[in-house]
């Protein structure tokens, strides 16, 4: 059996505590007050599609509008910057809805550009404003050659990972370390997601909604703005999106570490082996920075992964089951069923689109 599959039968009725992730525990990053404000950073570098840029600030605006017409005391408010990257220096804000004191940003968003890709232009400056973003604890998103500079930045390596389809066969050559799902338009791996469409920015935009914000102003977005949005979230919950700004670096080095892996064959001191924490002292701060035991955890990461599979393969059920990490398919039906309200075959049939 996988390390943590012998846990995961027993904690079922955890499992169903937590329930659906636009609930309590998906909400915990967000801050309690509408008065917070969580900072999602845009990426403005030479050549980055404008209009990917200004629908962004005009998605989250309208987000914004509905929570507060809504009155959701207990949501943050979604503060957007712009982030000029000019060669040879680190990216600067340049734009801020919100001004205010600085604060992490809790996720970048790469717009894509209608230019071609050019390792040569990407500034090192960049790539480790990237990797220092990452490293605090924010998520970032690529759309199209977005992918790509996520790709350059060497966070992508050993993780899935989709672009545009006329890019896919240099990706895959340049990148051999990333495994390319060029097929899939979506890949959501919780601290990194990565699109394929030149217009998948709006996806992208309303992704980070749903984990914010939740899925019925996801949903209530997109009608606003008449754009196509997966109604999985509304009927099953937001797919994992793990807490990653609460400042506990050993801690987010042991999600970073199960994100890349998808916890499929992990145990409890492996993963207190890697934040360099006694077992006892582990639990209590994984659950203290993540609001979930890590068992809990890994089990909404797996089902995340699953979702994604049977949304966009064909591939078994069983078979499914064992690549997120169960060599028990019963568990991985009970499991997932807890988590998201439906068995594996009833969420394919709803929101496949495989044919």
């Amino acid at each position: 059996m996988h390390g943590l599959e012998v846990d995961s039968v027993l904690a079922l009725a955890d499992v169903s505590r937590i329930g659906r992730t636009d609930n309590k525990q998906g909400k915990t990053d967000m801050g309690a007050e509408r008065a917070a404000t969580v900072e999602l950073g845009v990426l403005m570098y030479p050549g980055v599609q404008l209009a990917a840029v200004h629908g962004l600030n005009d998605l989250f605006a309208v987000a914004n509008r509905i929570a507060a017409e809504r009155q959701a005391a207990q949501l943050p408010v979604l503060r957007v910057s712009h982030w000029k990257a000019d060669a040879g220096q680190a990216p600067q804000r340049v734009y801020d809805s919100h001004p205010g004191a600085d604060s992490h940003l809790l996720a970048v968003l790469i717009p894509p550009s209608l230019g071609s890709f050019s390792a040569a232009s990407v500034s090192a400056q960049w790539l480790q404003w990237l990797r220092d973003q990452h490293a605090r604890g924010a998520t970032l998103g690529g759309v199209c050659v977005g992918s790509m500079l996520l790709a350059e930045s060497g966070l992508l390596d050993g993780r899935s990972a989709t672009t545009h389809w006329t890019s896919a066969k240099a990706f895959a050559e340049r990148y051999p370390n990333i495994r390319l799902k060029a097929d899939t338009p979506i890949v959501d791996d919780g601290d990194l997601i990565t699109t394929a469409g030149l217009m998948a920015w709006s996806e992208l935009g309303l992704r980070l909604v749903d984990r914010l914000l939740g899925p019925s102003i996801a949903s209530g977005t997109a009608r606003f703005l008449v754009m196509e949005h997966s109604d999985s979230a509304s009927a099953c919950g937001s797919n994992f999106a793990p807490i990653l700004s609460h400042g506990d670096a050993a801690i987010l080095n042991v999600q970073h570490w199960l994100q890349s892996t998808g916890a499929t064959d992990v145990s409890l001191t492996s993963m207190a082996e890697r934040a360099g924490l006694e077992e006892r002292t582990f639990l209590r701060r994984f659950r203290a920075a993540t609001g979930l035991k890590p068992t809990e955890y890994c089990q909404h990461l797996r089902v995340g992964k699953a979702r994604e599979l049977l949304e966009f393969t064909n591939g078994t059920i069983d078979h499914i089951a064992w690549t997120v990490g169960y060599q028990d398919p019963g568990a991985f039906r009970a499991i997932f069923k807890k988590i998201t309200g439906l068995t594996p075959s009833d969420y394919r049939a709803r929101f496949g689109v495989s044919g």
